[in-house]
């Protein structure tokens, strides 16, 4: 599987992106800067986590207007892989690759710590290593990571198997609606989710819940 990973000014986990990817494919991948006009010819990009132009205006907004992502939209229209962690989901909404948007937490605080999730469906790229309601715990780390929609998106997402994790009941760290963590756009090849994968692929690091992740999109792409 070959991969792509985009660096922005103040991504802090496009290197953790790397190693991961690395580590569970044995080829390094391409690190993209955000204002590159051509992205390499890989299956997978991931828009990696981070502070993108110091979170100015709104977390996301600018980082949708680099030069990279018009080559993001093409390859995802052409049924290319991408994946968005953290800051890399908010900038997906923010380029209506995917629906709604990224609000403050709930409490207007920062929440950085461990969080247990549900798979909530497996027939996806992402997922397919997964079992259906499986609990898996994934660090977040963010400030503005509530997830909003209209009811009717909402019902869309859901009623079309598009909600990929949820938070577990009584777990939600920042408010999101229906308890969405993570979402898939219309195609299905399109996956935004705030907690991390990529910081639970190695044991040493506390854990490998994340691992699964990566193994679906191994074996898919």
């Amino acid at each position: 599987m070959k991969s792509a990973v985009i660096v922005f000014p103040a991504s802090n986990c496009d290197r953790d992106a790397a190693t991961a990817l690395t580590q569970m494919t044995g080829a390094k991948p391409h690190m993209v800067w955000h204002q590159d006009s051509e992205l390499p010819d890989v299956d997978l990009v991931v828009l990696p986590g981070g502070f993108s132009y110091g979170d100015y205006l709104r977390s996301g907004a600018m980082a949708a207007q680099s030069r990279i992502m018009r080559e993001i939209k093409a390859h995802a229209e052409k049924g290319g892989a991408v994946l968005g962690i953290c800051n890399g989901f908010q900038v997906l909404t923010e380029s209506h690759l995917l629906p709604g948007a990224l609000m403050r937490n709930a409490d207007l605080k920062f929440v950085c710590r461990p969080v247990p999730l549900e798979v909530e469906e497996t027939q996806s790229a992402f997922t397919r290593k997964y079992d259906k309601g499986q609990r898996v715990v994934f660090p977040v780390a963010h400030g503005e990571g509530n997830y909003f929609a209209d009811d009717a998106t909402l019902d869309r997402l859901e009623g079309e198997g598009r909600v990929m994790f949820r938070y577990a009941k009584g777990e939600n760290p920042n408010g999101s609606a229906r308890d969405i963590a993570g979402i898939l756009n219309e195609k299905r090849n399109v996956l935004g989710l705030m907690p991390h994968p990529e910081r639970v692929v190695d044991p040493l690091l506390g854990g490998t819940d994340g691992q699964a992740m990566f193994k679906s999109l191994i074996e898919a792409l």
